[in-house]
């Protein structure tokens, strides 16, 4: 995994400040504009840090809405620092950070790249009684950002990330360069059928113990048809026993973290993009959609309405293989997108 890692990085500091053309989706060869090609060994799960790697490198910001986790690569990091562009990572639910490893490894030298985790979710401690629906999290972010000093930022997110992207791009635009969106809520699928289960077991406290630390338990049942690997991933293999940890781990710490991630879950149940429509087609901010159209989460509805409804949408491109998680089983893909977004002058709009 070292090896690999500074592989990558000795390749892209050979490439110097030369702008790169989109990364291929497999078997990655990144191609320099002056026609230099750098191999990089995949483009799968694994390029990036480690959990090990990833949890040493964690920070905790307060904010007035609690101690908000984060991980950066790339950049000038610390805060207050803001020389390189910010690309802002969300994820999705149940995650945390750690979901957007690889696609960091291979965006940190164009972005300082930027990894929180949501309140509930991953490290982050939320106050003692703050609201966890989708509105309070993009405040969080608003103040997250103001904490580290940095204005705008090129937007990644998936799943819920995408929802609490969405209105944070609308309510605070002049703080969003550009968005890639993965599939994720949009304004007639929030939440999505297959969430009223989750929404259900959490009013009953049950979804915690009941799912995740069953799955924490037997991850090959995690892996399994039933558990979130076969219902989210398309890769059998997927998520690997350390991924499952790093997930579930944190929100099973204890009985204080169950509560709190049931919290999250049940205030999922409100359509918090109702009636975002008008926003969206007003918003002059590049909105770029990758979709997974083997999801069985969110239907492909969802990528025809972010086709045709975001006032500067750039399109969507279906993935005709791919479930919901499919940015984490293909970063090169993330970084292929949000490479030719920002480089077609989505970011600077």
């Amino acid at each position: 995994m070292t090896t690999r890692r500074n592989f990558l990085a000795a390749a892209v500091a050979a490439a110097g400040a030369v702008a790169l053309a989109p990364v291929a989706r497999a078997g990655t060869v990144l191609q320099a504009a002056a026609g230099a090609k750098i191999a990089v060994p995949g483009t799968g799960i694994g390029i990036g840090l480690d959990a090990k790697a990833f949890a040493a490198s964690r920070r905790y910001v307060a904010t007035s809405f609690g101690d908000i986790a984060w991980v950066e690569r790339g950049g000038d990091t610390g805060i207050g620092r803001d020389a390189q562009p910010v690309a802002l990572f969300l994820h999705g639910f149940p995650l945390n950070g750690f979901q957007w490893r690889d696609a960091i490894a291979l965006l940190s030298p164009y972005r300082r790249c930027i990894a929180p985790d949501f309140m509930a979710l991953g490290h982050t401690r939320p106050r003692p009684g703050q609201a966890l629906d989708p509105d309070a999290q993009a405040a969080m972010l608003v103040a997250f950002l103001d904490a580290l000093g940095i204005g705008a930022v090129d937007i990644v997110a998936s799943d819920s990330g995408g929802a609490i992207a969405q209105l944070l791009m609308v309510r605070h635009p002049h703080r969003v360069r550009s968005l890639l969106l993965a599939n994720c809520d949009t304004e007639h699928e929030c939440p999505p059928a297959a969430m009223l289960p989750v929404i259900e077991l959490s009013r009953q406290g049950r979804y915690a113990d009941a799912w995740l630390g069953e799955w924490l338990r037997d991850k090959a049942l995690a892996r399994s048809a039933e558990g979130i690997g076969g219902m989210c991933y398309a890769d059998p293999s997927n998520p690997d026993d350390e991924a499952i940890t790093a997930y579930f781990a944190p929100v099973l710490a204890s009985e204080e973290r169950k509560a709190l991630l049931h919290a999250y879950a049940i205030a999922l149940e409100r359509n918090a993009l109702a009636g975002i429509g008008q926003a969206l087609r007003a918003s002059r901010v590049p909105v770029r959609t990758v979709w997974g159209m083997a999801d069985g989460i969110f239907s492909p509805q969802g990528a025809d309405y972010l086709e045709r409804v975001p006032g500067n949408s750039r399109g969507v491109r279906r993935l005709p293989d791919a479930k919901l998680f499919w940015p984490e089983e293909r970063p090169g893909t993330i970084a292929e997108e949000a490479l030719a977004l920002w480089n077609a002058g989505g970011a600077s709009a």
